[in-house]
């Protein structure tokens, strides 16, 4: 890997860590409409890149486009925040929950082009644990849309904060951009690296215990 930047942040107010969707939702039953409208758009810019739109390969590609964007980025669409299940913690359990290597994808703000990788998510639980299909749910809902890593690693932390209430919350996802890779200064391999944390991870000794339960190797 040829570049690691590392970004860090515990600020529990911070403006990143949006959980709605605010005025950028795409209203629902409006899926059609869209497709249509950004299907033209496309093809316009098909037309000032001099493409031959009468080509069979360029046939149906506008409307392809289009409807990609709104799968991409249905963490827009109103309503579509995750629902995530929350149970007791009858058994008082008050140590560390980790999901490791959650796979995702999400497309750069700055440049409409994917950017992919892991994310990392431990919490320590108060009296409140949730269901562990619900940690890849809420990544994948931040992630569907123009996206920055930093603000995406703060969302995911803080809807865990918000929602759980738990001694702490860390997040730590590591990806690769292609507008770093394919444009730029085109560095193949480089892997961005951001972490946020909430609660008792700001303690350097539960940090330290996280990462090296990251380090460890499956034995599968």
């Amino acid at each position: 890997m040829s570049d690691v930047a590392i970004l860090d942040s515990q600020h529990e107010g911070s403006s990143l860590a949006e959980t709605t969707n605010g005025d950028n939702s795409i209203p629902r039953g409006e899926e059609e409409r869209i497709i249509t409208a950004v299907a033209e758009h496309m093809a316009a810019i098909m037309r000032e890149l001099n493409l031959d739109l009468e080509d069979p390969n360029f046939a149906e590609t506008p409307e392809r486009v289009a409807k990609m964007y709104l799968e991409m980025f249905h963490g827009l669409r109103e309503g579509v925040e995750p629902k995530i299940t929350t149970f007791p913690n009858d058994e008082d359990y008050h140590h560390m929950v980790i999901e490791k290597e959650i796979p995702f994808y999400s497309m750069c703000a700055h440049h409409f082009v994917p950017f992919y990788g892991h994310a990392h998510i431990a919490y320590i639980p108060e009296s409140t644990i949730v269901g562990l299909s619900k940690l890849p749910r809420i990544l994948e809902f931040y992630a569907k849309r123009p996206q920055l890593q930093e603000r995406l690693t703060e969302q995911v932390a803080e809807f865990l904060w918000s929602k759980l209430k738990p001694q702490g919350v860390m997040v730590v996802i590591e990806a690769r951009h292609l507008c770093v890779e394919m444009r730029g200064v085109k560095k193949p391999g480089a892997l961005t690296t951001t972490s946020a944390l909430r609660g008792c991870f700001a303690d350097r000794m539960v940090r330290e215990e996280f990462l090296a339960l990251l380090s460890r190797k499956a034995a599968w």
